[in-house]
């Protein structure tokens, strides 16, 4: 693997079987739009290895544990999972990372379980759905998580939900909703004044921000004229989240992107296995024949680096031991994957 990227994927999803349980008794068998797809370690580190990863951080997609209305099974199911997670990162410590699971809208038992995981479980940050249940980040009353994460200083994933509103016919949520909702919960963490008081947390934002890059001026006045602060001021402020490239790294998305967020801000995500190795690979042969060497080298493992000091400065894991057939596949596999991005871009007539 020492010729391979070495990327640190900060967007990768685990699909637990007591998850998958969980969500069958609800009858939940969708999320966002799309069947909750199969999962195995197995499968991740395949996947892995035919993007060039060598760490991927993996977190709990949508719905969470916001589908079961009883917090206390809420709370349980977050202790469940966040214990299996810590288990699975243990076997694969070079290669798997894991973000805790909290159980919103739940604000006390989620900083228990923030402190839980963090000082007990050695999770390398924490997931937050971007609304949970309605309720969005940076609403009132949710200083004592917030409290928790400051102290240590954590990493906070925001992850888009399903919009707390009816989906349009045709219009799957993962495609376009996904995006406002983690625009709205960045646009409320800014205008209610969470990243000032609470400087040592550092929150990535999935999907490129959402809109946030495209809207950051338009949002910026409206919350200074709501807000008595300056329009720099706000903008400092969302410039200050971090943002992966999962899904993002096209070549009309990855240059507002780069752009707009701080130097340094950027990492890789793949969304893997809600997004199929297929898409994948497409973006992310966005992302290598899109920008410069030295960005490459940062937005696929240097900046996450700096998040995650862990991971700096291990000498390459190794790969996943595959026969020949399987890597000859995987090379034909990537090389399809940069032709055909090549041909489906738009023309510049």
């Amino acid at each position: 693997m020492t010729t391979a990227p070495r990327r640190i994927d900060v967007h990768q999803h685990l699909v637990p079987p007591l998850y998958r349980d969980a969500l069958a008794r609800a009858g939940i068998v969708e999320a966002g739009g799309r069947a909750v797809p199969d999962w195995s370690p197995e499968a991740a580190l395949e996947q892995m290895d035919l993007l060039g990863t060598e760490t991927a951080i993996l977190s709990l997609s949508t719905p969470g544990t916001g589908f079961l209305t009883e917090p206390d099974e809420a709370a349980d199911l977050a202790r469940r999972l966040n214990d299996f997670s810590a288990g699975l990162a243990a076997r694969h410590p070079a290669r798997l990372g894991w973000l805790a699971t909290l159980p919103m809208p739940d604000v006390t038992a989620s900083a228990r379980e923030a402190e839980r995981a963090l000082a007990e479980l050695g999770a390398d940050g924490v997931t937050l759905l971007a609304n949970n249940q309605g309720g969005y980040l940076g609403a009132a009353g949710q200083d004592a998580l917030w409290r928790v994460l400051d102290t240590h200083g954590a990493v906070v994933f925001v992850h888009p939900a399903e919009l707390p509103a009816p989906a349009v016919d045709g219009i799957p949520p993962f495609a376009a909703d996904f995006l406002l909702d983690t625009t709205r919960a960045a646009y409320l963490l800014v205008r209610n004044g969470i990243p000032g008081r609470y400087p040592d947390i550092r929150f990535v934002l999935s999907h490129g921000g959402g809109f946030v890059p495209y809207a950051s001026h338009r949002m910026a006045v409206a919350i200074a004229a709501d807000t008595g602060r300056s329009p720099r001021d706000v903008l400092e402020d969302l410039r200050g989240f971090y943002f992966d490239t999962a899904l993002s790294s096209s070549p009309a998305a990855l240059p507002t992107l780069l752009a707009f967020a701080r130097p340094g801000h950027v990492l890789f995500g793949s969304d893997w296995p809600f997004a199929p190795a297929a898409a994948g690979q497409y973006f992310a042969g966005g992302l290598d024949s899109g920008v410069d060497p030295g960005t490459l080298a940062a937005v696929n493992r240097a900046n996450a680096e700096a998040l995650f000091p862990r991971l700096a400065g291990s000498p390459p894991a190794p790969p996943s031991p595959r026969p020949l057939p399987a890597r000859l596949r995987q090379s034909a596999q990537r090389a399809g994957a940069r032709l055909f991005f090549k041909l489906v871009q738009p023309g510049t007539d």
